[in-house]
């Protein structure tokens, strides 16, 4: 986490978190999702506006964790901004020699390899569950076919539960009473 989200965490311990405002799609991008689009529908069905700026992009990984409940979130500053998942909380990219990042340009290190119903590649790794990028599938079919991996099939729909993560963390509030 930046050292200047820190500071701000110390001086405004107290602000709320923010809900539906930001969303990473399956291949790693950013949304912003102002209040057309959450008005709109849920994410992804309802995207928003990609973000793009190269600086805030890498601001947002740098300061990208969870919390207990695996929700994922982003530090901005004092305030927790919750993110709308479409598929998994990392999503990996890898290399022609197999290693692995995070979109978030972070380093990663896979224990697991998994396979759901529909083909997509996942990499439980030591920061939580990854979805292969697809441009990166041909890679990770090289890896299996000359034993690399071994990879365990799995539903897609049990990977949330069996990894500790909520796709969306709008949907997992408790209800406001009106």
């Amino acid at each position: 986490m930046d050292d200047i989200v820190k500071q701000a965490l110390a001086k405004w311990p107290n602000v709320p978190h923010c809900f539906g405002w930001l969303a990473l799609d399956a291949r790693g991008n950013w949304y912003l999702r102002d209040d057309a689009a959450q008005a709109a529908g849920p994410f992804p069905q309802s995207r928003g506006s990609r973000l793009e700026h190269e600086k805030l992009v890498a601001f947002i990984g740098r300061n990208y964790a969870h919390d207990e409940a695996g929700q994922w979130f982003f530090q901005n500053g004092p305030q927790r901004v919750y993110v709308e998942l479409e598929a998994t909380p990392l999503i990996g990219r890898l290399s022609a020699q197999g290693e692995l990042t995070a979109h978030t340009g972070a380093a990663l290190s896979a224990q697991a390899f998994l396979v759901d119903e529909d083909g997509k590649v996942y990499l439980a790794t030591d920061a939580g569950l990854a979805l292969v990028h697809t441009l990166d599938v041909p890679t990770a079919a090289e890896l299996i076919e000359q034993g690399r991996w071994t990879p365990e099939t799995v539903r897609a729909m049990d990977l949330p539960a069996r990894f500790g993560f909520v796709k969306s963390p709008v949907a997992a509030r408790p209800a406001t009473p009106g």
